[in-house]
């Protein structure tokens, strides 16, 4: 087989986050076969641990900080008080004297607040991100593992366990079967804390009976709307809510009165909405905590949620209106093997449509930063800089604007593009004295490059303007 260069280029940029040094030419024999052998690797999606704190252990931490900044606030707030008390009795000079020693004493305004625990934990958790899609040879594990996340989605403003619930529902399953990642998302604590599940009460439960509280329809729905059978698919308003009563009870221990297992899942018995519950036409026993599981495994298998997976996968890596007949064989993998993901992502890349030459989709902000940087041969990054980055480009990390995820359209980021001459201009002043315009046009594109961008970079009047034409070619913001 003769070498494939633009092949490998294509599949490093649709399938990964880009080439990097010396990548194209490594994986030119064989483009498609590299992206099956990255499905191969021991142990591929994971990523290590060391350092990071689990879900349960990121959550006691911010309750114990929260508890102790709170007890220091009231302190302070009973010694402002008796200061005063006793100001008012030594009359105004004292108070006076008593106020400018006060306010010798009060920190700089102009100095940074510490950064708390649970900052230092996020900034932890984004750099074991980014650097795995850096250091990725081609990254279309990294990628489907970005994919799930964002389809599983959770939001860092109402967890501090957004990076945690990553590594462990979503990187152990990335290549396993369909049912056991539904099951592992779904009863991690980030994702009963973001849709409000674990204040969910069944109405006739005994704790529903007791304190007058209520059923929270929020994560069923979403299970049924985006996580797997689509929406205005099969179900109707009663499934929704028969569903939340099967899912009552399912629930996160208090982080601030356990401190040994706060945080982490459990299902309470007391909240869950006792009796048998019909959803999409089957009853369902009251098992318990089984019940809920039972559900998801039947979700898991549906028809309509082969379809709707395949839809969402095609349309990511391929193009908003994805082929049918790609969709077609990415349904029918999915149901013939009962969800096996990495038949279904194998299935993916060797389907003839995977390597069509029109590149349809525009990158992401998070996937063309990981271009730029990897091309230039980067292994680490500072997520202090990388996340405000992200800020400003309308990609927050761990931050979606709703449980639908970040848009997968081109529509909604091809306004995004204009902003990215900023972040473009940045890199290449920080970068023009050391780095070669053209040299990085040949590791970043390589073959893809078009006669015009060549033509654009060749005339630029500086190297920073040269590089800034670069990252901002559109051969570079499409995968």
């Amino acid at each position: 087989m003769a070498p494939d260069p633009r092949g490998a280029a294509l599949a490093l940029h649709r399938f990964g986050f880009g080439p990097r040094p010396g990548s194209i030419a490594a994986i030119a024999d064989d483009p498609v076969g590299a992206l099956v052998a990255d499905l191969d690797r021991p142990n591929a999606g994971e990523i290590s641990s060391a350092g990071l704190l689990t879900s349960g252990a990121i959550a006691r931490v911010a309750a114990e900080f929260n508890a102790e900044r709170l007890a220091k606030q009231r302190l302070e707030t009973r010694r402002q008080e008796e200061a005063k008390a006793a100001a008012a009795q030594q009359g105004a000079q004292m108070a006076n004297e008593a106020a400018m020693q006060a306010a010798a004493k009060a920190p700089n305004p102009k100095l940074p607040p510490p950064e708390t625990p649970m900052a230092a934990n996020f900034f932890a958790e984004a750099k074991a991100h980014f650097e795995a899609a850096l250091r990725a040879e081609t990254g279309f594990v990294e990628r489907l593992t970005w994919f799930w996340a964002n389809h599983f989605c959770v939001n860092s403003d109402t967890t501090v366990a957004a990076g945690a619930y990553v590594r462990e529902a979503i990187r152990p399953h990335v290549l396993g079967r369909f049912a056991d990642l539904l099951q592992a998302v779904e009863s991690h604590p980030a994702m009963l804390i973001y849709l409000n599940n674990e204040v969910s009460i069944g109405p006739m439960s005994v704790a529903g009976i007791n304190n007058s509280r209520g059923l929270n329809e929020n994560l069923a729905r979403e299970i049924l709307e985006l996580h797997t059978l689509g929406v205005r698919t099969v179900y109707d308003q009663q499934d929704v809510t028969n569903f939340a009563k099967v899912l009552t009870g399912w629930t996160v221990r208090s982080a601030v009165l356990d401190p040994e297992h706060g945080g982490e899942f459990l299902f309470f018995q007391r909240r869950h909405e006792p009796g048998p519950q019909r959803v999409i036409g089957k009853d369902y026993r009251d098992t318990g905590l089984e019940q809920g599981r039972a559900v998801l495994a039947d979700l898991a298998r549906h028809p309509a949620t082969a379809k709707h997976i395949a839809v969402k996968l095609a349309r990511h890596f391929i193009a908003d209106d994805p082929p049918s007949a790609l969709v077609d064989t990415l349904t029918t993998t999915f149901t013939e093997t009962n969800g096996d993901l990495w038949k279904v992502s194998k299935a993916l890349v060797t389907a003839p449509q995977a390597m069509a030459p029109e590149r349809l989709k525009i990158k992401h902000p998070s996937e063309w930063i990981m271009s730029c940087l990897r091309a230039e041969g980067f292994n680490m990054v500072d997520p202090r800089d990388l996340v405000p980055t992200l800020n400003r480009l309308g990609e927050p990390l761990w931050r979606p604007p709703s449980p639908k995820g970040f848009p997968d359209d081109n529509g909604a980021w091809l306004e995004n593009l204009s902003h990215r001459l900023d972040t473009a201009n940045a890199f290449a002043q920080s970068n023009a004295e050391r780095v070669d315009p053209n040299d990085l046009l040949e590791i970043a594109l390589g073959p893809l490059a078009s006669v015009e961008t060549r033509a654009a970079v060749a005339r630029a009047e500086s190297k920073q303007q040269a590089l800034t034409l670069l990252l901002m070619a559109p051969e570079l913001q499409r995968r």
